[in-house]
């Protein structure tokens, strides 16, 4: 029986792997952030030895970047010096584990080529992204090392499980709220804001395909799309048959000052390498978690 560490685990995509990695026969084990602080080596060292895993997902990070720029060296140690501890450790207490890091289309910030593949340029824009870009790095040093690292680079991903703070999930369970009769209105910043989206559970299928691999390389899993918190908007009012322009209130103070710019990810060598690519369609995603919300 393979067997798993997954950091990270209690969140939006550490619990879908948890359920994939089940399903396939393998032997999980994980720890919430609070339990498993990855600042701290010594804990990452006991968590390694019990489970001696084959395969290592390293999701734990401090995840919202709006909220890295009220954090910046909280941002910085989780998801860059975390990262560097688990890759440390790992190489001491499960050398031949394969691991994988979750970073984040947000390294690339706004670049100069559209779509976005492994070797665009890192150019991050905020703090979140620059904490990723340095992790990625980090991976990629311990893989020219000898290391079995993979990067892979997440474009935005959601599902009905994602936290409420998320944009995607603010907008559907206030839709829900106000077809409930809960609430009247909802406040957004700049709806023009465009990313490529896809479901949560399209992209934990190819961070474990990326470890079934011959070779470790970096892969970007997105939808090659791009949609709007607008889309995002009507669908969501149109599943509870109501008109948004009756609730929905643009509020400038939520405009955010360094916003990426045409982050869509071409996935182009997670198809040919990994056989990956999305099955849910950006509708059908926000469409089920309108269902959920209501």
């Amino acid at each position: 029986m393979p067997s798993a560490f997954i950091t990270g685990i209690t969140g939006q995509d550490g619990s879908y792997l948890q359920e994939l990695l089940t399903g396939k026969g393998y032997e999980v084990h994980g720890w919430p952030s609070a339990e498993c602080d990855i600042t701290q080596p010594d804990v990452l060292r006991v968590a390694l030895q019990q489970s001696q895993p084959d395969e290592i997902y390293h999701l734990a990070a401090q995840t919202h970047v709006g909220d890295s720029a009220q954090a910046e060296a909280v941002t910085m140690a989780v998801n860059f010096q975390g990262t560097k501890n688990l890759l440390e450790t790992a190489q001491r207490e499960a050398p031949r584990a394969r691991i994988l890091f979750a970073s984040s289309s947000e390294i690339f910030g706004r670049p100069d080529e559209v779509p976005q593949t492994e070797t665009t340029p890192i150019n991050p824009v905020n703090p979140y992204g620059e904490s990723k870009a340095c992790a990625t790095e980090a991976v990629r040093a311990a893989r020219a090392a000898g290391c079995y690292a993979v990067n892979g680079i997440l474009y935005n991903h959601e599902s009905p499980r994602r936290g409420p703070n998320f944009v995607t999930q603010k907008i559907c369970r206030a839709a829900a709220a106000i077809a409930r009769g809960e609430q009247s209105e909802l406040k957004l910043g700049d709806t023009s804001a465009a990313r490529d989206w896809s479901d949560a559970r399209d992209i934990i299928r190819g961070m474990w395909l990326a470890l079934q691999a011959e070779a470790p390389g970096d892969y970007i899993f997105a939808s090659g799309q791009t949609h709007t918190v607008q889309n995002v908007i009507e669908i969501a009012f149109e599943a509870v048959k109501l008109d948004w322009r009756k609730h929905v209130i643009i509020d400038e103070s939520l405009f955010r000052a360094t916003e990426p710019r045409q982050l869509i990810g071409n996935p182009s060598k997670a198809r040919a390498v990994l056989g990956w690519e999305a099955q849910t369609t950006f509708h059908e995603l926000i469409v089920e978690m309108m269902e959920t919300a209501m």
